[in-house]
């Protein structure tokens, strides 16, 4: 599903944000830029009303800030690579770097949830982590997360 979902323009090894406000919402840029976000400010708020009732950092310097939203009509997603160490409250309480979210419409199921269960199998990887940390450019990154 990765490969169907995300493109070049989708991800970014130079995400910038210097807390967890900054990252989703320089996220949400990343994927206001596909053209599939019909309202920027609600699916803004849904991301964030989302983070308030559970944090999404999970363990190994992952976070997935994700939402369902009336903001897109079909699964949406983006993938950042920072240079910065985020506190985004992880599970492990250790900082983030590798971020990946997604937006889908109210209402769905599916689609959501088995590309979480993708990403999440790609991110238990070690190896895979440190592949993606380690991209020089986005075509790069890319290419790490759909091979």
């Amino acid at each position: 599903m990765l490969k169907e979902v995300l493109s070049v323009d989708l991800v970014t090894t130079n995400l910038q944000g210097r807390d967890k406000r900054e990252i989703i919402y320089n996220m949400l840029k990343l994927l206001d830029k596909s053209g599939k976000v019909k309202d920027f400010d609600l699916a803004f708020k849904d991301l964030l009303d989302h983070e308030a009732g559970m944090s999404t950092g999970m363990d190994n310097g992952i976070a997935i800030p994700h939402a369902k939203s009336e903001a897109v009509d079909e699964l949406i997603a983006a993938v950042g690579i920072s240079k910065r160490k985020i506190n985004f409250e992880c599970l492990d309480r250790k900082p983030a770097q590798i971020f990946v979210m997604t937006l889908s419409p109210k209402g769905t199921g599916g689609p959501h949830v088995q590309f979480l269960a993708d990403i999440g199998r790609l991110l238990r990887d070690k190896k895979q982590r440190k592949a993606l940390l380690a991209a020089k450019n986005d075509a790069e990154l890319l290419e790490v997360l759909t091979s």
